[in-house]
């Protein structure tokens, strides 16, 4: 008899532990859809590493602010393991838009700023991209290991 009562109360706990777990993922998958995040990343821009002004600035990170305001980006940092970091200076980006940070040289422009680096940031084999709030605090990240197409959907 003890058998037949414990079980249909290990049934019943075992119930309540799913559905608690059902109803705390989509939350923190909700939360993380909202705000500032990276997007897509170029990491191995198409052809041979040439270190040329192509094809550097075919190596590119998207961040897509998907809140419901526009941000000012001031002081956010984005940098990879190794610790190569660019610092964003005035840029406002609006809700709903995407901004791609080429790691070659160019001339900032709505929905494009540049690193100006004269060599590439991102490793093909594998790295982390961090995206840091000016306070210093993690704000996103995403990382990767080597595949056939040189790019990673982050969300």
């Amino acid at each position: 008899m003890r058998i037949r009562t414990a079980a249909p109360l290990a049934l019943a706990a075992a119930t309540v532990l799913a559905g608690s777990l059902l109803v705390t993922a989509p939350a923190s998958a909700a939360s993380h859809q909202g705000g500032l995040h990276l997007g897509r990343i170029q990491y191995d821009s198409p052809g041979k590493d040439t270190g040329s002004k192509t094809s550097l600035n075919a190596e590119w990170v998207d961040i897509h602010n998907n809140g419901k305001s526009k941000l000012q980006l001031k002081g956010y940092k984005l940098k990879d393991n190794t610790g190569y970091t660019y610092t964003f200076g005035s840029y406002t980006i609006g809700a709903g838009k995407t901004v791609k940070v080429h790691t070659g040289k160019g001339r900032n422009a709505s929905g494009h700023v540049y690193w100006n680096r004269g060599w590439y940031v991102w490793n093909n084999t594998g790295d982390k991209a961090r995206l840091i709030k000016p306070s210093g605090k993690l704000q996103d990240s995403c990382s990767w290991t080597k595949s056939s197409t040189g790019t990673k959907n982050c969300h």
